[in-house]
């Protein structure tokens, strides 16, 4: 599984910068004339306080879609500061986050899987073939470790490991607008790719599943997957199971990707997103996420 390097975030500032004008317009009066001004000028004024209060009054990335966690403007995408480089780190999981004895690694923006490497045949697609195209992005996704597209601001990776599962997550800024496609688009995957075969490089077949993953009601909008792949390593059958939580705060997300050949790990990948949105929103709003995990049960 792979990092993805930081980018500025210049495109996400000027977004969030241009959503704090919108809406320090918006709560404008217009009013505070002198007492001696003429009626045309005080009707002048009743004009512009009506057209004020019939603006809008939060910014468009301001409102999330999706969220079930409260009003658009006490959301970090209206009110809190943009991810920054350092923010994107301090924001990662931890062991202390984490049950069950997993232990950090350093070279987790090494991991490649490959398993995940295979060409989608198309043929299992008789109805739909343009189907084939998302399965392959998928896997491609999953080996490349972006399954919610490439940052447009700062991003930082950590990565666990315990027996020979892994868990990955990722913790970056992004282009809003393409955000809520991706996240569209892992919503779709269980319809689409619910199982098809893919052939790697020396011809062995590989049977592909993909179902929905529960997800804790976390952050403004979220998505999970559960996605098996049966094929052979090292001669011997084998079956990489991976539990896929992606969750988006404002303009940033985090992802958290854990299993392996052991079996699956959805009870460590839930408890990954709710602690990392939880640390996610602490950096957002200025804070330092607290060294021992919150209790959010």
């Amino acid at each position: 599984m792979s990092r993805r390097p930081s980018h500025p975030a210049r495109l996400l500032a000027s977004a969030l910068a241009a959503g704090a004008l919108l809406t320090t317009a918006a709560c404008s009066d217009g009013g505070g004339g002198s007492g001696a001004a003429s009626d045309t000028a005080a009707q002048a004024r009743a004009a512009e306080e009506g057209a004020a209060k019939k603006a809008p009054t939060g910014s468009p990335t301001g409102s999330p879609t999706g969220s079930s966690t409260g009003s658009p403007t006490g959301s970090p995408s209206a009110s809190a500061s943009a991810l920054t480089e350092s923010g994107a780190k301090a924001a990662l999981l931890t062991e202390a986050d984490l049950e069950d004895g997993w232990n950090q690694v350093r070279d987790a923006d090494k991991w490649r899987d490959r398993l995940l490497v295979g060409e989608v045949d198309v043929s299992d697609f008789l109805t739909a073939k343009t189907d084939a195209a998302d399965c392959q992005k998928l896997l491609d996704s999953l080996y490349r470790d972006d399954l919610l597209g490439e940052p447009s601001g700062p991003s930082a990776l950590t990565g666990f490991e315990q027996g020979d599962s892994r868990l990955l997550e990722q913790v970056a800024g992004y282009d809003r607008a393409g955000l809520d496609d991706r996240l569209k688009w892992l919503d779709s995957l269980p319809q689409k790719c619910d199982e098809f075969t893919a052939t790697d490089d020396n011809g062995e077949k590989r049977t592909v599943q993909v179902t929905e993953s529960s997800v804790p009601d976390v952050g403004d909008a979220r998505e999970g997957l559960h996605v098996t792949v049966r094929g052979t390593a090292a001669d011997n059958p084998a079956t990489l199971t991976l539990d896929i939580a992606a969750v988006r705060v404002g303009t940033s997300a985090l992802t958290v990707t854990g299993g392996g050949l052991d079996g699956d790990e959805i009870s460590s990948v839930e408890q990954g997103a709710r602690q990392g949105t939880e640390r996610l929103k602490t950096v957002l709003n200025g804070g330092t996420p607290s060294p021992q995990p919150t209790n959010l049960d």
